[in-house]
């Protein structure tokens, strides 16, 4: 019996190794981005692909006023930090992928986000609807539901009258991305896109979910579209954060508390 201990012990660390060394990964990323800002002088911009989540490398990373610059194996650029707080755009390319312009903002000459979800090309009528957060809380779920018809999230994935769309990623440890692609988008219909966070899903009155730097990237049409950013001031644990009223695209970003 005192032989079969650390056996299962190793077991069950096998078991759980995969969850636990992402995050892992991932905190390791955020102090070693924070150090070399604060140690070396230098930024860090991170890219990631939508679909798996995986870092996207040799991309074309153009910023205004600062210069050019290509992301190495693990998805990263490094520059110097910018010397003025403000509001830097700059725009991501490579092949494969949709060409997008974002931006990041310096706050006391730290970075407030540096991680960047892009997107795959995508068929023309298709959109796909990508959610990103910050390390807290661990688990928000992106939702998706047609008037009448399907409602996707991580309790069923695939599903859907139509067959025409799908949650590609779900994730559960913190950052994202999570992300459905609706391949032929129906203009007769009315979708409703929302986050909830299950972490806090018996605490409604929570902060968590205004704190977590949550935003929507929706990409269609060979380009990003919008981009929704979540309220800081906000109590709740359900982001209602926009229809698709017969291809148009109405804002909702009201959040709300749900049991």
């Amino acid at each position: 019996m005192k032989k079969l201990v650390p056996t299962v012990l190793i077991i069950l660390l096998f078991l759980a190794y995969k969850p636990i060394s992402a995050q892992i990964d991932k905190m390791k990323d955020l102090m070693d981005d924070e150090m070399t800002e604060e140690e070396d002088g230098m930024a860090t911009l991170r890219f990631f692909d939508a679909l798996d989540g995986s870092p996207v490398g040799d991309a074309t990373i153009a910023i205004d006023g600062i210069g050019e610059f290509t992301s190495d194996g693990i998805g990263r650029v490094r520059f110097e930090s910018p010397e003025s707080d403000a509001v830097y755009a700059f725009q991501f390319s490579k092949e494969g992928y949709i060409t997008a312009d974002f931006s990041f903002e310096v706050i006391v000459g730290t970075i407030f986000y540096n991680r960047f979800t892009v997107s795959p090309i995508i068929d023309m009528g298709s959109i796909r609807i990508v959610l990103e957060w910050d390390r807290r809380p661990d688990d928000l779920d992106l939702h998706l539901q047609k008037t009448g018809s399907y409602h996707i999230s991580f309790h069923d994935k695939i599903a859907s009258n139509d067959g025409m769309v799908r949650l590609d990623l779900d994730a559960m440890k913190g950052y994202g991305p999570e992300t459905i692609t609706i391949k032929n988008v129906d203009d007769n219909a009315e979708y409703l896109c929302y986050v909830h966070d299950y972490s806090n899903k018996n605490h409604p009155k929570s902060k968590t979910l205004s704190r977590s730097k949550a935003r929507i990237l929706v990409y269609g049409e060979g380009q990003l579209l919008h981009i929704y950013e979540m309220n800081e001031v906000q109590r709740g644990n359900k982001w209602n954060v926009f229809r698709l009223v017969k291809g148009q695209f109405v804002v909702e970003n009201e959040v709300k508390r749900v049991r």
